[in-house]
C-alpha cells in the first residue's frame, strides 16, 4: 500500500471540557487541522483519539466506551512548567502528555518503576496521518511479551512479527505463518515482570501491526499500529498483571456469554454426512448417531456442515435456509429422531448468497445486497459454491440493511423453531474485495453519526462490523424463538463485538499434523486473553491427510482439555466435493483408548462448566498461559514458555502438557512456581509422582499408555460428574432419556506425606445449564481440606441462596492414586467408605 505519512504540528491546548482529568489539543496548521484528546476515564483505563473531518473516529465502534465519572476518579492533574505538557496520577499510575515537539507523545507507568514506562509514545512520529488513515507509533520494549490480536499464527508471543488486520478464510492454513486467519480485534498487550499494557483499536476497518518487525538507524525499535481508513479511537489498559488487563477489558467490551452446560460434551461433524446422496444424507446421520452408542462414546451434538442446503438440480450450490429435501425429506421429522439419539444440532449458515439462490433476486430489489458505486447496482464478487475451491458468483449480505437484517433474522428464526438447536455462523470473514462498496446503512439499530450520513463506504465502516451484525442478528432469532434459553451462536469469524452475541469460536479450517496441533495451543491462549473463552480446534485436522493413529489419539488426549472439545472435517483428497471424515473409531487400535479420553472429557465437564460461569462473570480464561498467576517466577519469562506452544493451565487446578512429535515415550513440562509457599504438583498419571514447582522435568507419556501429562496442583480441587451424557437440571425434556446430572464428585490433591495447618480451599460453580443470562442463577459450593498425620480433615459447604439447588445429595471425594490415608468430616457432615475405583483411588461420600 502507498506510504503518504504526514504530521500534523505545532499542538496547542483547545477549550476546557468538563473532564479535568483530559487534554485536548488542535493543530494549528489549518492544511492539517486535525483534534487529540488525552482522557482518563476509569481508574487504570485512558482514552485517545486523533481525528479531523477528513479521518472521522469509526462510526460503529466495536467497543462503545462510557463516559468518565468524574466523581469516582480520585486523580491528581498538574501542568508542566513550560505549559506544553500535563501530568495524570490516580492512585499509583502516572500518565503524561508532552505536546512540545512536533507531535503529542504519551507516556504511562507505574510511580514504583525505576525503568522505561509501560507505554511510551515515538517522539515526532506518534499519531501520523497516512492517505485516508492514519498511524499510531510507540515504542518497542525487545525480551517481552507481546500477545493478542485475536488470533495470530503461533507462537503466543507476537513480539518482533507483522500482522494484517483483516480476516479470510484461510482454508487448509500453516499455523507458524498463515497471516490473516480468521479474526480481527485490534488488542494488543504487552506484559512485563514489572507491569502489563494493553492498546485497542475501536476500529472494524483494516490495518497492519508491526510489533518490533521494523526498526530503523534515527527511530530505533518502534511498533506500529496502521488503520487504512478513517481516525484513530483508542483505549489504553493498564494492569500489574494479565488478569488485570483482561478482566478490565471485558468490563467495556463485554463478558464471555453463557454457553450450554451440554456444549461442553464432545461435538461431532464433518462435511462428508450432509453431502451424501446414496444413502441420504439423513440416514448417514442417523447411523453415525447409532454407531456412537454402539462404541460406547457419549456425543452431545452434530455440527450440521452445509451440505443440507445445497440445491438438487443444477448449480448444485449451496443456498442458505434452504433444505435438500432428497437428502432431508422431512426435516423436522428427522430432527426430533436426531433428539431422541441424544444429538442436538448446529447448524451451518453462510452469509451471502448465490445469483443462483432462489431469493437471490428478492435480495437484489430489497437492497438487501451491497451496492457497487461503478456500476451503480448491487455488487458481485466471487463466492465458495460447491466442493473445495469451487465457485459462483453471488453477494454478501448487507447487515446494516434493514431488509437483509430481517432475511436473516427470519431465516435463522425459522431454523429454531423447526428444531435445530444452535446456529454456526461461517464463512463470516466479509472478503470484500472492493473498499468503495457502499452499505445501505439503515437498519435501526444503527446509529449514524450525523457527519457520515453521506458516507456509505465500507472502508470508512468497516468489512467487520457485518461480522459482528451477523452475531446480532444470529443471536436475536435465537432469543426470540426460544426467549427461556440461551442462545448458542458459534462463529468462525470475530471482532471484539461479535463476542457479545457469539458463546463460542474455534481455530477455523486447520491442517492435519504434528505442528499443527502444537501450534495451535497458542491460538488458544492468545483466543482467551481476547475475550474468545469457548474456543477450540477442530481435532485431528479440518483438512491434509488423515491423522494417523498415533497423531489421532494424542490430539484427543489434549483436545479433552480445551473449552470446546470438536472433532470436524473437510478431507478432500479422494472427493473434493464429499470429502471424507475422521471418525473416532477409524483406528480400532486405538478405540478403546479415545473412548476413555473422551469419557474423562465428560466426568470433567462441573469442573469446565464451573471455569466458564467464572468466565462469564471474570472474563478470567479457561484455558491460560503458563505464567498467568505467576510473573514472579523468572522462568515464564523465557523464550519456551512465551511462546505458548507446548503447554497451559486448564483453572487453577491442571497444567496440561502434550506430546508434539511421533514416537516420543516422555515428554517435557516446566511446573510454575507461584510464591515459595508453592507446595508443587501431582503427576495425573504413572507413576503418580509428587513434583516440586519451579523446575523443568521429563514425564513418561507413552502415546497407548499413560498418554500426555497432566498434572493437578497441590492443595486445589476438581468436580467431577459421571463420564457420560446427562440432562442439564434446567432442561425440561427429556426426550434420549438422559441419566440426571445427580452425582457429583470432587478429586483432592493434598499434600503428601505430612501433616500441615493450613486448610486449602476450593470453589467451583453451578447453574441450570441452560437458562439465560437474564434468568440463569448461579449457586457456589466450597471443599476445604487439612491434612494431619494419616487423616485428611475435609469441610464442604453450599451456597444456594441464588436459588439454584444442586440435583446431588451427597459429595464422593476422591483422594490421589496410591494415598491410603483416611478422609475425616468435619461439622455436620457424615462420611462413607467407598473404598476403591478401578485406578485404585479411595473414595469417601459425604452425606448431610
Amino acid at each position: 500500500m502507498p506510504q503518504q505519512e504526514r504530521v500534523p504540528s505545532p499542538w496547542e491546548p483547545i477549550r476546557a471540557s468538563g473532564n479535568e482529568h483530559s487534554v485536548q489539543l488542535e493543530a494549528t496548521n489549518h492544511n492539517s487541522p486535525f483534534t487529540f484528546n488525552f482522557e482518563l476515564i476509569r481508574s487504570n483505563v485512558f482514552r485517545t483519539t486523533f481525528s479531523s473531518d477528513s479521518h472521522p473516529l469509526p462510526p460503529h465502534p466495536s467497543i462503545l466506551i462510557p463516559p468518565a465519572k468524574q466523581e469516582g476518579l480520585k486523580a491528581v492533574t498538574t501542568t508542566g512548567n513550560s505549559g506544553s505538557s500535563r501530568e495524570i496520577r490516580i492512585g499509583d499510575i502516572i500518565a503524561n502528555v508532552d505536546w512540545s515537539n512536533s507531535s503529542p507523545l504519551v507516556s504511562i507507568s507505574y510511580a514504583d518503576l525505576k525503568e522505561e514506562p509501560l507505554h511510551a509514545d515515538l517522539p515526532h512520529r506518534s499519531y501520523v496521518v497516512d492517505g485516508e488513515g492514519v498511524a499510531h507509533y510507540s515504542r518497542y520494549k525487545r525480551g517481552t511479551l507481546h500477545v493478542g490480536l485475536g488470533e495470530k499464527a503461533a507462537p503466543m508471543n507476537l513480539s518482533g512479527r507483522r500482522f494484517e488486520l483483516s480476516a479470510t478464510d484461510s482454508f487448509g492454513y500453516d499455523v507458524y505463518k498463515t497471516d490473516p486467519l480468521y479474526k480481527n480485534i485490534p488488542l494488543l498487550i504487552n506484559a512485563t515482570p514489572s507491569g502489563c499494557v494493553a492498546i485497542f483499536s475501536t476500529s472494524h476497518g483494516r490495518g497492519k501491526y508491526s510489533i518490533g518487525a521494523e526498526m530503523d538507524g534515527m527511530w530505533g525499535h518502534y511498533k506500529v499500529y496502521r488503520q487504512d481508513y478513517g481516525g484513530l479511537e483508542e483505549v489504553v489498559i493498564v494492569g500489574r498483571t494479565l488478569k488485570d488487563i483482561v478482566t478490565t477489558y471485558a468490563e467495556l467490551a463485554g463478558f464471555p456469554l453463557l454457553v450450554p452446560r451440554w456444549a461442553f460434551g464432545y461435538l461431532s461433524g464433518g462435511m462428508k454426512y450432509s453431502m451424501l446422496d446414496n444413502p441420504p444424507a439423513s440416514e448417514a446421520l442417523l447411523e453415525l448417531a447409532r454407531k456412537m452408542k454402539e462404541h460406547d462414546i457419549p456425543c452431545s451434538a452434530y455440527q450440521m456442515s452445509s451440505g443440507y442446503t445445497v440445491a438438487e438440480q443444477e448449480p448444485k450450490t449451496r443456498n442458505v435456509f434452504t433444505w435438500n429435501k432428497h437428502r432431508f425429506p422431512d426435516p423436522e421429522g428427522w430432527i426430533k429422531e436426531y433428539h431422541k439419539l441424544g444429538m442436538r444440532l448446529i447448524a451451518n449458515v453462510k452469509p451471502y448468497v448465490l445469483a443462483s439462490h432462489p431469493e437471490y433476486q428478492k435480495l437484489k430489489d430489497d437492497k438487501a445486497l451491497f451496492t457497487d458505486p461503478h456500476t451503480n447496482t448491487t455488487a458481485i464478487t466471487r463466492l465458495w459454491s460447491a466442493g473445495g475451491g469451487e465457485s459462483d458468483d453471488g453477494g454478501h449480505i448487507d447487515f446494516t440493511s434493514a431488509a437483509g437484517f430481517k432475511w436473516w433474522f427470519d431465516g435463522v428464526k425459522k431454523l429454531r423453531e423447526e428444531g435445530i438447536d444452535c446456529i454456526w455462523n461461517d464463512n463470516n470473514e466479509y472478503t470484500i474485495t472492493d473498499d468503495d462498496w457502499q452499505c445501505a446503512l439503515d437498519q435501526p439499530s444503527l446509529n449514524i453519526p450525523q457527519d457520515l450520513k453521506g458516507r456509505r463506504d465500507v472502508g470508512i465502516w468497516g468489512r467487520s462490523m457485518h461480522t459482528e451484525l451477523h452475531g446480532k442478528a444470529s443471536h436475536d432469532a435465537l432469543l426470540e424463538a426460544d426467549p427461556d434459553s440461551r442462545p448458542f451462536v458459534l462463529t468462525r469469524s470475530a471482532t471484539a463485538g461479535t463476542m457479545r452475541y457469539a458463546c463460542s469460536s474455534w481455530s477455523g479450517d486447520n491442517i492435519t499434523s504434528w505442528p499443527g496441533m502444537k501450534g495451535a495451543n497458542a491460538l488458544s491462549l492468545t483466543a482467551g486473553m481476547c475475550l474468545m473463552q469457548c474456543y477450540g480446534h477442530d481435532i485431528g485436522g479440518f483438512e491434509g491427510p488423515q491423522p494417523s493413529a498415533e497423531l489421532l489419539l494424542r490430539w484427543v488426549q489434549l483436545g479433552i482439555y480445551s473449552p470446546r472439545f470438536a472433532i470436524n472435517c473437510f478431507k478432500t483428497g479422494d472427493d473434493n466435493s464429499v470429502g471424507d471424515v475422521i471418525e473416532p473409531w477409524m483406528h480400532p487400535s486405538i478405540t478403546h483408548l479415545v473412548r476413555k479420553a473422551i469419557k474423562r472429557r465428560y466426568a470433567l465437564i462441573p469442573y469446565l462448566y464451573s471455569l466458564m460461569l467464572v468466565s462469564h462473570q471474570t472474563a478470567v480464561p479457561p484455558q491460560r498461559w503458563t505464567g498467568w498467576g505467576c510473573e514472579s517466577d523468572p522462568e515464564i519469562w523465557t523464550s519456551e514458555i512465551m511462546d505458548g506452544e507446548c503447554q497451559y493451565w486448564l483453572g487453577d487446578s491442571m497444567l496440561v502438557g502434550g506430546v508434539y512429535e511421533p514416537g516420543a515415550t516422555q515428554a517435557r513440562i516446566y511446573l510454575p512456581k507461584e510464591s515459595e509457599a508453592d507446595e508443587g504438583f501431582l503427576n495425573l498419571n504413572a507413576p503418580y509422582q509428587h513434583l516440586e514447582a519451579g523446575q523443568w522435568v521429563n514425564l513418561d507419556a507413552e502415546w497407548h499408555g499413560a498418554g500426555i501429562p497432566v498434572l493437578a496442583k497441590i492443595g486445589t480441587a476438581i468436580p467431577v460428574g459421571r463420564d457420560v451424557q446427562v440432562l442439564s437440571p434446567g432442561e425440561k425434556e427429556n426426550v434420549a432419556d438422559l441419566p440426571l446430572d445427580d452425582y457429583r464428585a470432587v478429586e483432592i490433591f493434598p499434600p503428601p506425606g505430612k501433616s500441615s495447618k493450613d486448610w486449602y480451599v476450593t470453589e467451583w460453580l453451578e447453574d441450570d445449564g441452560v437458562s439465560t443470562a437474564a434468568r440463569t442463577k448461579i449457586s457456589k459450593f466450597t471443599i476445604s481440606y487439612g491434612v494431619q498425620g494419616s487423616e485428611v480433615a475435609i469441610k464442604f459447604s453450599r451456597d444456594e441462596n441464588s436459588g439454584f439447588v444442586a440435583p446431588w445429595n451427597t459429595l464422593v471425594v476422591i483422594l490421589p492414586v496410591g494415598d491410603s490415608r483416611t478422609v475425616v468430616a468435619e461439622g455436620s457432615l457424615s462420611i462413607r467408605d467407598l473404598k476403591f475405583d478401578g485406578q485404585g483411588r479411595r473414595h469417601f461420600e459425604l452425606s448431610w
